[in-house]
Protein backbone atom coordinates (compact mmCIF):
# COMPACT_ATOMS: atom_id res chain seq x y z
CA UNK A 1 0.00 0.00 0.00
CA UNK A 2 1.63 3.00 -0.86
CA UNK A 3 2.30 5.83 2.07
CA UNK A 4 1.90 8.88 2.49
CA UNK A 5 4.40 11.18 3.72
CA UNK A 6 4.83 12.71 7.25
CA UNK A 7 5.11 16.53 5.49
CA UNK A 8 4.04 18.21 2.44
CA UNK A 9 6.47 18.84 -0.21
CA UNK A 10 6.25 20.13 -3.78
CA UNK A 11 8.73 19.36 -6.43
CA UNK A 12 8.92 19.41 -10.48
CA UNK A 13 9.26 16.64 -12.53
CA UNK A 14 11.99 16.68 -15.26
CA UNK A 15 10.29 16.45 -18.75
CA UNK A 16 9.19 13.53 -19.88
CA UNK A 17 8.98 11.46 -16.59
CA UNK A 18 5.58 10.54 -15.69
CA UNK A 19 3.86 9.82 -12.17
CA UNK A 20 2.80 6.33 -11.84
CA UNK A 21 0.66 4.29 -8.64
CA UNK A 22 2.99 3.11 -6.24
CA UNK A 23 0.99 0.28 -5.70
CA UNK A 24 0.51 -0.54 -9.15
CA UNK A 25 4.46 -0.30 -10.37
CA UNK A 26 5.26 -2.48 -7.45
CA UNK A 27 6.59 0.01 -5.11
CA UNK A 28 4.45 0.02 -2.41
CA UNK A 29 6.58 1.55 0.24
CA UNK A 30 6.68 4.63 -1.86
CA UNK A 31 4.56 8.02 -1.02
CA UNK A 32 5.35 9.20 -4.64
CA UNK A 33 6.87 6.96 -7.72
CA UNK A 34 7.80 8.47 -11.24
CA UNK A 35 9.17 6.81 -14.89
CA UNK A 36 11.19 7.73 -16.98
CA UNK A 37 9.75 7.45 -20.88
CA UNK A 38 12.40 5.40 -22.07
CA UNK A 39 13.11 1.85 -20.77
CA UNK A 40 15.98 0.33 -21.32
CA UNK A 41 16.65 -3.24 -21.86
CA UNK A 42 13.26 -4.22 -20.53
CA UNK A 43 13.73 -1.71 -17.33
CA UNK A 44 12.05 1.53 -16.36
CA UNK A 45 14.22 4.20 -14.75
CA UNK A 46 12.32 5.34 -11.92
CA UNK A 47 12.60 8.01 -8.88
CA UNK A 48 10.86 7.27 -5.89
CA UNK A 49 10.01 9.62 -2.68
CA UNK A 50 9.33 8.27 0.55
CA UNK A 51 9.60 9.37 4.42
CA UNK A 52 9.13 9.38 7.89
CA UNK A 53 9.18 11.55 11.33
CA UNK A 54 12.55 10.51 12.98
CA UNK A 55 12.39 11.96 16.48
CA UNK A 56 15.43 9.65 17.50
CA UNK A 57 19.04 11.05 16.89
CA UNK A 58 19.90 8.20 14.52
CA UNK A 59 22.30 10.38 11.74
CA UNK A 60 21.65 10.24 8.06
CA UNK A 61 24.50 7.55 7.52
CA UNK A 62 23.28 4.96 9.74
CA UNK A 63 19.99 5.97 7.85
CA UNK A 64 21.62 5.72 4.67
CA UNK A 65 22.93 2.19 6.30
CA UNK A 66 20.26 0.25 6.84
CA UNK A 67 18.38 1.20 3.47
CA UNK A 68 21.82 -1.05 2.31
CA UNK A 69 20.39 -3.52 4.88
CA UNK A 70 16.70 -3.68 3.71
CA UNK A 71 18.13 -4.44 0.02
CA UNK A 72 20.63 -6.93 1.38
CA UNK A 73 17.76 -8.69 3.32
CA UNK A 74 15.70 -9.16 -0.23
CA UNK A 75 18.88 -11.11 -1.61
CA UNK A 76 20.50 -8.19 -3.55
CA UNK A 77 23.88 -7.83 -4.14
CA UNK A 78 24.65 -4.37 -2.82
CA UNK A 79 28.21 -2.24 -3.07
CA UNK A 80 28.23 1.11 -1.79
CA UNK A 81 30.09 3.31 -4.53
CA UNK A 82 29.40 6.76 -3.23
CA UNK A 83 28.47 8.46 -0.30
CA UNK A 84 28.91 11.96 0.79
CA UNK A 85 27.16 14.98 3.21
CA UNK A 86 25.62 17.78 1.52
CA UNK A 87 23.33 20.56 2.26
CA UNK A 88 24.18 23.13 5.45
CA UNK A 89 23.31 22.59 8.99
CA UNK A 90 19.93 23.84 8.78
CA UNK A 91 18.99 21.60 6.05
CA UNK A 92 21.16 18.64 6.45
CA UNK A 93 21.39 15.64 3.35
CA UNK A 94 23.13 12.61 2.48
CA UNK A 95 24.06 11.81 -1.11
CA UNK A 96 25.10 7.83 -1.62
CA UNK A 97 25.00 5.55 -4.86
CA UNK A 98 24.66 1.70 -4.89
CA UNK A 99 25.51 -0.83 -7.05
CA UNK A 100 22.70 -3.68 -7.38
CA UNK A 101 22.37 -6.84 -8.37
CA UNK A 102 18.80 -8.05 -8.10
CA UNK A 103 16.31 -9.69 -9.77
CA UNK A 104 13.24 -7.49 -11.25
CA UNK A 105 10.35 -8.99 -13.14
CA UNK A 106 11.86 -12.40 -13.08
CA UNK A 107 15.05 -11.26 -15.18
CA UNK A 108 18.66 -10.45 -12.98
CA UNK A 109 19.35 -6.71 -13.32
CA UNK A 110 22.64 -4.75 -12.53
CA UNK A 111 21.06 -1.64 -11.48
CA UNK A 112 22.40 1.81 -9.96
CA UNK A 113 20.73 3.73 -7.48
CA UNK A 114 21.00 7.04 -6.30
CA UNK A 115 19.28 7.85 -3.11
CA UNK A 116 19.23 11.01 -1.53
CA UNK A 117 18.66 12.00 2.60
CA UNK A 118 16.90 15.09 2.97
CA UNK A 119 16.91 16.03 6.72
CA UNK A 120 14.06 18.96 7.64
CA UNK A 121 13.66 20.05 11.25
CA UNK A 122 10.85 21.66 12.63
CA UNK A 123 12.02 25.03 13.33
CA UNK A 124 9.78 25.25 16.77
CA UNK A 125 10.92 22.06 17.74
CA UNK A 126 14.46 21.12 16.21
CA UNK A 127 13.36 17.33 18.31
CA UNK A 128 10.71 17.31 15.16
CA UNK A 129 12.80 15.74 12.41
CA UNK A 130 11.30 14.15 9.15
CA UNK A 131 13.50 12.74 6.78
CA UNK A 132 12.05 12.28 3.22
CA UNK A 133 14.31 9.68 0.81
CA UNK A 134 14.32 10.60 -3.20
CA UNK A 135 16.07 7.31 -4.98
CA UNK A 136 16.46 7.38 -8.85
CA UNK A 137 16.83 3.91 -9.81
CA UNK A 138 18.52 3.00 -13.47
CA UNK A 139 19.99 -0.11 -15.30
CA UNK A 140 23.66 0.87 -14.98
CA UNK A 141 23.61 1.82 -18.86
CA UNK A 142 20.90 4.33 -18.85
CA UNK A 143 22.08 6.10 -15.54
CA UNK A 144 24.64 8.51 -16.68
CA UNK A 145 21.73 9.37 -18.92
CA UNK A 146 19.21 10.02 -16.55
CA UNK A 147 20.89 10.90 -13.38
CA UNK A 148 20.81 14.76 -14.61
CA UNK A 149 17.06 14.72 -14.25
CA UNK A 150 17.26 13.54 -11.02
CA UNK A 151 19.36 15.94 -10.09
CA UNK A 152 17.11 18.71 -11.38
CA UNK A 153 14.40 16.80 -9.62
CA UNK A 154 16.29 16.84 -6.26
CA UNK A 155 16.94 21.06 -6.63
CA UNK A 156 13.48 21.63 -7.11
CA UNK A 157 12.31 19.57 -3.63
CA UNK A 158 11.20 21.79 -1.06
CA UNK A 159 8.17 21.88 1.84
CA UNK A 160 4.88 22.95 1.05
CA UNK A 161 4.30 25.84 3.27
CA UNK A 162 0.65 26.68 4.45
CA UNK A 163 0.33 30.03 2.41
CA UNK A 164 0.77 28.14 -0.49
CA UNK A 165 -2.19 26.77 -2.28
Amino acid sequence: MATTLPVPIEFELPDGWRPAPPDEVGAPGAAFIALHPQPDDGFTANITIDGEYRPDSVALPEMADGSVARLRETGASVTLTDRREMGSPEAPGLLQKLAVSTTAGGTLRDVVQTQVYLSLLDIKDPHNRVVIRLVLTSTAAQHPLVLGDFEDFVRTVRPRTETES
